[in-house]
Formats: C-alpha cells, structure tokens, sequence
C-alpha cells in the first residue's frame, strides 16, 4: 500500500515542488488549499490573492495528476489567529501571526482534516528538515533547520509537537530556493517563477495597519523622545545576591512616563506601532531617525529614542513564563536550576546568538552573550543546538 500524504498547497512553487517530489518518490499525494479568509475589504485593491492562488494550486493538481480540493478555514482562522491577534496588539504586545498559524491551523485543524481523508502525513513546502532519533524503539523527531540558510524557516514551526513532527514531511528542506525553482520549471509547473507571498500566513496581501483599524479604531496620541541620558539606562551595575536576581533585572522592563521626554509629534493608535519601529512616526527634523523603544496601549503614547545605537532600544535578557514555554524536544526541557547553552534568535531571518537558559520556578530567562536590539513582548525566542531548534517561548 503506498503511503498518503496529504500536501497544503498554497499556490506558490514551494508547495507546488513539495507535492511533485513527494509523487515522484511513490507518494499517494493529494492537494489541499486552505481558504482562510473571506473579508476582501483588506486585501489591497484590486487583487483577490486567495482566488489566483488556489487556481494556481488547482492547475499544478493538474498537471501532477493528484486529486485536490479546497478546505474553508475561514471560521478557525477567524477565531484561533485573527482573533487572538487583535487580543494581543490590544494588550499592547505584538504577536507573530505566521507562527500561531502553523501551531493552529496547518498542523492542527489542517492535519485533523487530513487524518481523517486518511492520510499517513501532512507535507508543506517549508525550508527545514525532519530528523528520527531512535531509542529503545521509541522514535523522537528533531525538527532541523533547512539546508538553505537564506530560506531556512524552522524559526516559524517553533511551537510544533512531537505529535505534529511524527505526522510531517518536509520535502524541499535539503534544497537551495533556486534549485527548487529550477525543479518547477523543468516539470512545467505554473508557479515556477512566480514571486514568494508577503503576505499574512495563507491570507494573502494584507495590509496589517487598515486590518487593525477594522479593530482598533484609530486615536490620537503623542510621541515622545526620551533622551540617551535617561537616568534608568545608566544605574550603577548592582551587587546581586543571586543570578536569578541579576536576570530579573537584565531583563526588566524600563517604566517611562510622558514626563521622561519630549513630545515630537502624535500618532494615530499605539497599538498600531511595535519595538524598533523606524516606518510610520512622520517625524522630521532630527539628526538620526526615531525608533521606536516602547508603546504603552494604557495612555496611548509611543515612546522614541534617536539613532539605531539607542540603549532604549537594548536588552541582555529576556523572560517566558511556565504557561508559554514550549519544547520540541520535551526530553531536552530542563528543570529548575538547570542551565543550558544554546543558539538563540528572536525574530525570523536573525543569525543566530550565542545564549544560556536558565530555568527557574516562574519561567525561563535566556541570557544572550551579546546585547539584542528590540526585544518584542509578544514575539517567539527561539533556541537551537547547532542545527535543531529544541524549544521557544512567548517572550513576556
């Protein structure tokens, strides 16, 4: 019997080589689209991305032989992805959509979907790579970064489980993006030089700010730019009595008041700006640009720091709490009092930074060896040992 993978195609050549290689290697494969949105009102004009790009799906099933059909997740998406975003920017904290996708749909409503057409495995064109460790005939599954550096995409299936690894392929892991490209060309697919999505994940082109104003209604608030003297960066470096006290305080959050700087400018909602933000402030007149170094959603204020090099924007450390702390490998997880030196990075596309987990009651503290630039409340940290990424956690 051969084995069946049910494959998401997307529309884009990714998935497209995916479902090609994976027939080529004996697969029953069938394709999938996922239709997660039915709101046109925020896709750019004039552009129906779901529509073209599950025809291209569709016309790449055909070419390949393999059955398809569409599912409508519009309804979960709604409610797991859409929903728990807004809830977040709200709370002034900035999620990663792309990452809870994954976790929620793909390889949760997708995957059940797909269990129960019978497959054996869920296939997607991600760009990282599954290993097996065998042990006493128990199998544990590593879930490996792709061998494209450049398009490697483990950083956005870092909340999987063990569950959710045993029943995924990765076919296009161990190949280069132009390899992949040149694949889809010589089986004539339609989608072999078609441009990679930007858009939000399997919405399409969406423009993130008009989708928060559906939401969050626009208000009017001040920016302030607080000056690279500001009495919090420079406090004498502390005797601590323990290091989880040093930790506590690396990773502090700096409480700035309107009082702090001075106003610069307004904006139309806090909520719609994010740490290390240059884009957006509309405000002039200043040697270096403005980043953004904090917002507080409670009194509607951005707070500001002139230049790349600001210490506002700076962190050693950062905290996850018990109840977002997550392991891919569970039989990695450590115990209170246990430290581990790993590779760490705190949004997609960062090189990867030297760092030390320590796990304490409340959490885990990762303590990276170099200072990191706009740690994000709200974000994923990530941590790997060399090329497996063994857990991650919602930095709180």
């Amino acid at each position: 019997m051969k084995k069946r993978v049910i494959v998401g195609l997307s529309g884009g050549v990714d998935s497209s080589v995916a479902a090609y290689l994976l027939k080529e290697q004996g697969y029953e494969v069938i394709g999938l689209f996922m239709k997660n949105w039915h709101d046109d009102s925020v896709t750019i004009s004039d552009e129906c991305p779901w529509l073209d790009d599950s025809n291209d799906a569709m016309l790449v099933a055909e070419k390949l032989g393999i059955p398809f059909q569409t599912v409508d997740l519009s309804e979960q998406y709604k409610e797991r992805i859409v929903d728990y975003m807004f809830n977040e920017y709200e709370k002034g904290r900035t999620p990663n959509p792309d990452v809870l996708c994954n976790r929620e749909i793909k390889f949760d409503v997708f995957m059940k979907i797909a269990l129960d057409l019978g497959a054996d495995y869920v296939a997607t064109g991600h760009y990282c790579r599954k290993g097996t460790l065998t042990e006493n005939g128990k199998e544990t599954y590593q879930l490996l970064s792709g061998k494209d550096n450049n398009k490697d995409q483990s950083y956005f299936l870092c909340q999987l489980s063990q569950d959710q690894l045993a029943k995924a392929l990765f076919p296009i892991g161990e190949l280069q993006k132009p390899e992949v490209r040149a694949i889809a060309a010589e089986a004539d697919l339609i989608t072999a030089d078609k441009k990679d999505s930007q858009g939000l994940c399997f919405i399409g082109k969406v423009r993130l700010p008009e989708f928060l104003q559906q939401q969050l209604k626009p208000k009017q608030g001040d920016i302030i730019e607080i000056p690279k003297a500001f009495g919090a960066y420079n406090e004498d470096k502390k005797d601590f009595d323990s290091k989880e006290e040093e930790l506590e305080y690396l990773a502090r959050k700096i409480k700035y008041t309107a009082t702090d700087g001075d106003v610069v400018g307004t904006h139309q909602g806090a909520h719609y700006f994010t740490k290390g933000q240059r884009k957006g402030l509309s405000v002039g007149g200043k040697v270096e640009p403005l980043f953004v170094i904090d917002t507080d959603v409670e009194t509607n204020i951005i707070y500001t720091g002139q230049g790349k090099n600001h210490p506002g924007l700076y962190k050693r450390a950062l905290f996850v709490s018990n109840d977002e702390l997550h392991w891919v490998r569970e039989d990695l997880q450590l115990q209170t009092g246990e430290t581990l030196e790993v590779l760490a990075r705190i949004r997609y596309r960062q090189a990867l930074e030297k760092a030390t987990l320590y796990k304490v009651d409340s959490g885990l503290y990762v303590e990276f060896e170099n200072n990191q630039s706009a740690i994000t409340e709200g974000q994923f940290v990530a941590w790997y040992l060399e090329d497996e990424l063994v857990g991650s956690g919602v930095i709180s």
